[in-house]
């Protein structure tokens, strides 16, 4: 008998169907009955992290607090369950084979022949059970990445069907998240995808005890009993997952359906409680019924895929909740902006941000942008790259060093306002070496950033190379940019900000990743109040 459950949810038909989404609302259900459950994403690239991936091949890199780099989906898993991620809770293809041909290197296989099993098969089990043997957990919830009958997914897959034997009945089921697509020619929704997919699935030894079904309309009693039937499962194990208007809708979805009962049932657990979802509740009603709206600018250069500043865009839905405000994001690309076309581009736009990034392309673009904040009291937050862009555009126009720059972008530039970290120089490797987790931050006492966040001590995540170089500092905070935050050990700038300005702050840290439910993340609240409190100024002055 083990103390932990597992539960499995593995895709199919096609990918991109939100199983991240589905395994975090199971879980905040599951949590709201007062489960502990956590949530961990099997990978099946070859990546060892998605840290040297570019965010059009696969969105956004995930930061946890233990420096991990991971898939974007955990994101989603910290945003609903406002509990924090490790370097468990994701595991890649590349990871499992790095460990498993270190331990051959070191003889730990006594020179037995390495295979995929039993050596990788059991590599992945005992990453799958290492969140779930900890004691922290009830019950541990196991994204599989990709679509059953992808190769890479075969060893994953394998070693479910062995760990579902190992642990024995109750204490493991498979969740199967399909698509019942709807043929308007035929102007009916079809089962026989799912069913094949389900169909695969049997082949590999593993039978789905729940069915998730997305579809675009309301799949019919008689559907559910046709799926039931022939994908051998219960019909109340058939669970319709309709389209959305939000992401943070689906739990609600996923209760009515009734994912979480059927679930506890399968694995045997007491479902004597109902879930307390008061404070979801709550937001989603904020968030629904805005009492006013403001447009902000998201300065970047990855804005074609939306995923590759997704943390920035929800951060965003959890601060305008949280002030009461509907929160237009619009994306501006970096790279198409000019000295011709900044003012149209910038229209209309009651804030700006500047997102993170690296290597030199759309730079100029962000220097723009941020200027064009700064000089047109326009609230601004400049994230990471954002920040070193702001120190480079105010060294530039302000104090006149007219070709300062980071050495990221110009190691010859004579006056490196960004530089490299001196224990950064001599490292070749790319993956896994920037300074990356949570790292302690001392705000000044009285700074705008102090009273943002009603504390003089905070820690946030990192994941960056360069840092603000400090022989610059006193030349710009006489001429008007303060260093409000830095790094209490190393004496490194973390935050800066214009006290002169109606809000400019730029961070070298990351704050969207740390942004839930419920826990917006402070310094996207105020940001969000101070682009609605300078809005309705000018409207006010505008009228007068």
């Amino acid at each position: 008998m083990s103390d932990t459950k597992y539960i499995f949810v593995t895709g199919g038909v096609t990918s991109s169907l939100g199983k991240g989404i589905i395994a975090a609302s199971l879980a905040k259900l599951l949590q709201a009955r007062g489960y502990r459950t956590t949530i961990q994403k099997l990978d099946p690239y070859i990546n060892v992290d998605p840290g040297t991936l570019n965010p059009y091949e696969h969105g956004e890199c995930y930061v946890t607090d233990d420096g991990a780099e991971t898939d974007l989906d955990l994101g989603h898993y910290e945003r609903f369950l406002n509990v924090r991620t490790s370097q468990a809770n994701n595991v890649t293809t590349g990871r499992i084979y790095q460990s498993v041909i270190e331990k051959e290197r070191r003889g730990e296989f006594l020179g037995k022949t390495v295979q995929v099993v039993p050596h990788i098969t059991n590599e992945i089990k005992e990453r799958i059970q290492i969140l779930g043997k900890s004691g922290d957990y009830d019950i541990v919830i196991t994204e599989i990445g990709g679509t059953v009958g992808d190769i890479e997914s075969l060893p994953y897959i394998e070693s479910v069907r062995q760990l579902l034997w190992e642990l024995g009945e109750h204490n493991g089921i498979v969740i199967h998240l399909t698509l019942v697509p709807f043929l308007s020619a035929a102007g009916e929704l079809k089962t026989k995808p799912t069913q094949h997919s389900v169909k695969t699935l049997m082949e590999s030894g593993i039978k789905a005890d729940i069915l998730v079904c997305r579809t675009e309309h309301q799949i019919s009693e008689d559907i559910k009993e046709k799926l039931a039937l022939f994908c051998n499962v219960r019909k109340e194990a058939v669970i319709q997952s309709i389209d959305a208007s939000t992401i943070y809708d689906v739990p609600l979805l996923m209760q009515e359906e009734g994912l979480d009962t059927v679930t506890l049932e399968k694995l045997d657990l007491p479902n004597n409680t109902e879930p307390n979802l008061d404070q979801w509740k709550e937001f989603l009603q904020r968030h629904k019924n805005p009492k006013h709206k403001v447009t902000i600018g998201l300065i970047g250069k990855y804005v074609e895929l939306p995923d590759s500043y997704k943390s920035i865009q929800e951060a965003f839905i959890h601060a305008g909740a949280a002030n009461e405000v509907d929160v237009e994001v619009r994306s501006v690309h970096s790279e198409h902006l000019s000295a011709k076309n900044i003012d149209k581009k910038m229209m209309g736009l009651d804030g700006i941000l500047v997102a993170p990034g690296f290597g030199e392309r759309g730079i100029e673009g962000k220097v723009m942008a941020v200027r064009y904040a700064r000089e047109n009291n326009i609230p601004f937050l400049g994230i990471c790259l954002g920040m070193q862009m702001a120190v480079i555009e105010f060294a530039r126009t302000v104090l006149g060093l007219e070709n300062a720059n980071s050495t990221e972008m110009d190691s010859e530039t004579p006056d490196p306002v960004i530089s490299l970290m001196e224990e950064q120089k001599s490292i070749t490797d790319m993956g896994g070496t920037m300074r990356l987790g949570s790292w302690d931050c001392h705000l000044k006492e009285g700074s705008l950033v102090e009273k943002v966040y009603g504390s003089s001590d905070i820690e946030e995540r990192h994941r960056h190379r360069y840092e603000f170089n400090n022989k610059y500092k006193e030349q710009m905070e006489e001429a008007g940019l303060v260093a409000s935050g830095f790094n209490p050990r190393t004496g490194l700038v973390e935050v800066v900000e214009i006290p002169s300005h109606p809000w400019f702050v730029g961070v070298q840290y990351h704050p969207e990743y740390k942004s839930t439910v419920a826990s917006p993340h402070p310094l996207f609240v105020g940001f969000v109040k101070a682009v609605l409190t300078q809005k309705q100024k000018q409207n006010n002055a505008s009228l007068a």
